[in-house]
């Protein structure tokens, strides 16, 4: 397969070695890329503001990876994780187009050094309740549906690009 955007390439591999059974998702990788998925997430979700762990990019394109590889559950985060091959690929792409200053930002966002490709679930949930507006519960009805209203880090995926 020809040369995309990101730093991968399709090979069929002579001997052993690190392999991935999720070999069709770096296409979507490149995907968001040549979007711009990632420039819009950080600029106007913003729920990680503080500079700590994960971005926002990050945790959404994990989401959307999980979603594309049927994965029904939060949990099934794991499954990505324990995938060598596609974690080297995806370590690899998320660094793609940085400089060097913004490289070394990326690593000063972690206290302590990050052993995971993708989130974890606990910090997936946590990231989530970012988008619940508690006030909302309150203008529900028993019996009734409800939709509540987007709170500032939601209506962030109207704003921006035709991505979202």
């Amino acid at each position: 397969m020809t040369q995309g955007i990101l730093p991968f390439k399709y090979e069929k591999e002579k001997q052993q070695g690190t392999m991935t059974a999720f070999g069709g998702l770096p296409v979507y990788l490149d995907l968001a890329q040549v979007l711009g998925l990632s420039n819009s997430t950080e600029q106007y979700i913003r729920i990680h503001k503080d500079g700590q762990g994960w971005t926002d990019s990050q945790i959404l394109m994990s989401l959307i990876l999980l979603n594309i590889s049927g994965g029904d559950y939060i949990e099934d985060l794991n499954r990505l994780e324990f995938d060598e091959g596609f974690c080297r690929i995806l370590d690899r792409t998320q660094m793609q187009d940085m400089r060097r200053p913004e490289r070394r930002a990326l690593a000063r966002r972690w206290r302590k050094e990050r052993r995971r490709s993708v989130p974890s679930p606990s910090s997936i949930f946590k990231y989530l309740s970012g988008f619940h507006d508690p006030e909302q519960k309150k203008l529900r009805e028993a019996g009734k549906a409800f939709i509540s209203a987007a709170n500032e880090h939601l209506s962030g995926f109207g704003k921006g690009s035709h991505v979202f």
